[in-house]
């Protein structure tokens, strides 16, 4: 009786197939049984493109009385960050009380950079909109101030992407310039010109630094001289990312992400090609101009990062091979601590993560006090996990302190009206820059 059951259904598709069978209303009306010209198939991928970004968005709670106990880790060393992005778990219990705040002229355009701050013995250093490096000590003091752009490069107000190593600061900048500065009085070491303008963070080992231009190649400078080393070329196609581009670096292998979604594997030596992974398909690759990766992170043998196309990848660094990959859509940096991932949604759901499965462990809805009109205008900017308590930046300028074990939000900070940077914890004290000043937390 099956075996008949069986041949009546093999036949029935067989003759749907030779006929065509007409689409049902609940049928997708991207397919259909009409042969189509060029025009109308871009018209209908494009469709499919927006099908795919909306499908299986986390809008809702799993395991919501969950408690978590995260693994007593306070492991922030410097090393560890630099290289890996993995930021951990520091030991900071703050109330949040404005302690200081550091001003300099309006940055243009901060809504699109991730600014970065560098924290030296008791001082940090940071640039306003003209290009101008001010170090500052704990007393709010000016220790040093540099600017290495002329008049008409000023007017171009360059945005800067900075990195230490001991007694030397690497900048690199939006309009093609890059050089190094003794941090100790300010003074210009070196500076260099580049074909094009630069667009990552900046990595620095040993007596090299690593960093992406705006035509995804990825160069390789001497610290000593800022002399080329190497450069290796990806995939141009005249999209710069829509947010910075990310370097990781394990041993003699640097792993980066470029504006269309691929990672690769590059040797440090010679800048040749181990292993290349693209993760966008061909519905999406048009689109690639919207695309938004996180940082990504490498943390036991593995890297780890999302989008805002719905993916986040686990991949196996010495293959390139995917370890797993979940639905969640974000484009901030997750941390990890032990066993554990932590990130946020685009539209405000904390997520937790089992490192090993890949498998969801809990979500919770940390934008519940924003009204349901406002929260397509709101996205998460980043976030810290200290003792207790999760500090997160949100677009509309505000801190909002999640607790850790429970997942819900205990209190909300308004800093500002715009969007502020993702936290920084120096000497058990959170830093937050605005487009026009830096505020110190207790």
């Amino acid at each position: 009786m099956n075996n008949q059951i069986v041949k009546i259904i093999v036949i029935f598709l067989l003759i749907a197939s030779c006929n065509g069978l007409k689409p049902m209303k609940d049928q997708d009306p991207l397919f259909g049984e009409k042969k189509i010209d060029k025009k109308q198939q871009e018209v209908l991928d494009k469709k499919k493109i927006k099908l795919f970004i909306a499908e299986d968005i986390i809008n809702k709670e799993f395991n919501p009385t969950l408690k978590i106990n995260l693994e007593s880790i306070y492991d922030n060393s410097k090393e560890k960050i630099n290289l890996y992005n993995n930021i951990g778990r520091y030991d900071y219990e703050g109330i949040l009380e404005e302690k200081n705040k550091f001003k300099f002229s309006k940055i243009v355009n901060f809504n699109q950079n991730e600014p970065k701050l560098i924290f030296i013995e008791n001082d940090l250093i940071f640039f306003d909109k003209k290009g101008t490096l001010t170090r500052y000590d704990e007393f709010n003091k000016k220790v040093w101030v540099l600017n290495n752009y002329s008049k008409i490069e000023k007017k171009s107000k360059p945005f800067l992407y900075l990195a230490n190593n001991q007694d030397i600061l690497i900048v690199a900048d939006s309009i093609s310039k890059f050089y190094a500065i003794d941090i100790n009085n300010g003074n210009l070491i070196w500076t260099k010109n580049n074909s094009s303008s630069f667009n990552s963070e900046i990595k620095i080992h040993q007596n090299k630094f690593f960093i992406t231009d705006s035509q995804n190649t990825l160069h390789c400078f001497s610290i000593k001289d800022g002399k080329k080393l190497w450069s290796h070329e990806t995939d141009n196609i005249l999209i710069k990312s829509s947010k910075k581009l990310s370097i990781v670096i394990d041993k003699e292998v640097v792993y980066f992400n470029n504006s269309i979604g691929d990672i690769r594997a590059i040797s440090l030596e010679n800048g040749s090609l181990i292993w290349q992974l693209p993760t966008l398909n061909n519905d999406v690759y048009a689109e690639s101009l919207s695309l938004k990766s996180s940082d990504l992170v490498l943390d036991n043998k593995s890297i780890y990062f999302s989008n805002n196309r719905n993916e986040f990848y686990s991949i196996d660094v010495n293959s390139g091979t995917i370890r797993w990959k979940q639905k969640i859509n974000s484009s901030i940096r997750p941390t990890i601590i032990g066993n554990t991932i932590i990130t946020i949604t685009q539209n405000g759901f904390l997520i937790i993560i089992d490192k090993i499965s890949g498998n969801i462990v809990r979500i919770t809805d940390i934008f519940e006090f924003i009204k349901e009109k406002k929260r397509k205008e709101i996205s998460p900017v980043g976030f810290i996990v200290g003792s207790k308590y999760i500090y997160a930046t949100i677009s509309n300028g505000r801190i909002v302190i999640i607790n850790i074990t429970s997942g819900k939000y205990e209190k909300i900070i308004k800093i500002d009206g715009n969007k502020i940077s993702k936290p920084f914890v120096f000497k058990n004290n959170l830093f937050i820059v605005k487009d026009s000043a830096i505020i110190q937390f207790d």
